[in-house]
């Protein structure tokens, strides 16, 4: 009797989920790292989280004759993020362990400063971190044997988010050369002087500067509003040679003086104050110009800053 012999087909695959689920991470101040969200640690974090989507403004309005207002000022407040937390244990001991763990972790802001909080929204893109203080809420409200509940409050001075990687945009001195010429060429953002740069962000970004020599005054100029800062190393009765670099901090201000060979200084008086801006770079294209005297082989200028945002 013939046998027929069949195929058979492996099931096809499942698909993926449409929406996954948001992971949070705690960097304490003193550099430990505490998932939040993974309930093989002992804790999760409930859904009851508040406050991680576009913070409160302030306005600042003027009366208007025909009625109404004019928005003078929109000023972000301090942003409040509630965050329950849920920790479980099999006995005592653990859940007593735990709890006194991330009680720590949390709580140190209060002596270390500021710590990090990092939220991961599936299809985001990546991860968004804003600095938080501990206000308050790290007390038990459910008062059983095997769980405990913290509502806690972290209070964030700067209400905005920000990618954990930074933009870096670099700019080097290059010397002209013939249009019309094949060979060699040097690209336009390779050039130091009329410049576009892009802050992918939607708010301000506060770029830190790194300026290498040789150069005996520096100026960038954000076109649209015109403010700008100018750099003298001669006014600190310095010199910005070959291989040296200042650096320049716009929030906070800072300025300082790496010599290739030598110690740190401090260079606050070698910008032209008091007309001096150290000005932020906006969302989207700016156009900016950097103005290098002195400026030959082997320098440049480098800014990086990290793209804010309102939401995590």
């Amino acid at each position: 009797m013939p046998i027929i012999a069949g195929t058979t087909t492996a099931p096809p695959p499942q698909p993926p989920p449409a929406f996954g689920t948001p992971t949070a991470t705690w960097y304490a101040p003193d550099g430990t790292i505490w998932p939040l969200t993974d309930p093989a640690t002992g804790w999760k974090t409930l859904r009851d989280v508040v406050g991680l989507d576009t913070p409160p403004y302030q306005m600042t309005t003027d009366p208007h004759p025909r009625g109404g207002a004019r928005v003078r000022h929109q000023q972000p407040q301090p942003r409040l993020i509630t965050w329950p937390l849920l920790v479980r244990g099999r006995t005592s001991a653990e859940i007593e362990s735990r709890w006194r763990a991330l009680e720590d972790a949390i709580t140190q802001t209060v002596d270390l400063g500021p710590g990090v909080l990092e939220v991961v929204r599936p299809g985001g893109g990546g991860a968004r971190r804003i600095s938080a203080h501990y206000q308050e809420g790290f007390e038990d409200d459910l008062k059983l044997p095997d769980k405990r509940l913290a509502v806690i409050t972290f209070y964030c001075e700067d209400p905005f988010w920000y990618d954990p990687v930074p933009v870096t945009i670099y700019r080097e001195h290059g010397t002209a050369v013939d249009f019309l010429a094949s060979y060699p060429s040097v690209s336009s953002s390779q050039v130091l002087g009329a410049t576009t740069l892009v802050n992918p962000g939607k708010v301000v970004a506060w770029p830190e500067w790194v300026i290498t020599g040789p150069a005996t005054q520096i100026t960038a100029t954000l076109v649209a509003t015109g403010e700008s800062w100018t750099l003298t190393p001669a006014d600190v009765g310095g010199t910005l040679a070959a291989g040296d670099e200042v650096r320049i901090s716009t929030d906070p201000p800072r300025v300082r003086y790496h010599p290739a060979a030598g110690p740190v200084e401090v260079w606050t008086e070698a910008l032209d104050w008091p007309s001096a801006v150290l000005w932020g770079l906006p969302r989207g294209n700016s156009d900016v110009v950097f103005q290098v005297d002195g400026a030959a082989a082997g320098t440049s200028i480098t800014l990086s800053f990290h793209p804010r945002y309102k939401t995590s």
